[in-house]
């Protein structure tokens, strides 16, 4: 007849201070390999934003800024100066200018390349 209750037996698991450091080590690399690639794929929405921005004065092109938050983990790429108001109605058009985006393209463009950045990143740091 086989026995009820409570097998008894030990496991003990070996390594187990040294591998709890090791994975706090490897959230660093992570978290820095991830900021790397926040930052250049904020870099280069800003750099096609600039590429594709109507130039009149300069103005738009010139003034392209990125702003981060969250520990460098979010990126912010646009115009925040009062004195660019007018890059909505270049973004978006008016009744009497069409449309002509810039900010747009640029981020769709990014957007289908950002997971095999932060994948390169990772790797790399590895």
């Amino acid at each position: 007849m086989p026995r009820r209750g409570r097998a008894r037996g030990r496991t003990r698991i070996h390594g187990t201070d040294q591998l709890r450091r090791r994975l706090v080590e490897l959230g660093g690399v992570v978290l820095d390999a991830s900021q790397a690639a926040v930052k250049s794929s904020a870099e280069a929405v800003q750099a096609g934003t600039r590429d594709r921005v109507r130039v009149r004065t300069g103005n738009l092109r010139d003034h392209v800024s990125i702003y981060y938050a969250r520990g460098g983990l979010a990126a912010q790429v646009g115009w925040k100066d009062r004195t660019d108001w007018y890059a909505t109605a270049n973004e978006l058009g008016t009744r009497s200018m069409p449309a002509q985006p810039a900010l747009g393209p640029a981020l769709e463009e990014e957007r289908g390349k950002f997971e095999a950045r932060l994948r390169e990143e990772i790797r790399r740091r590895l």
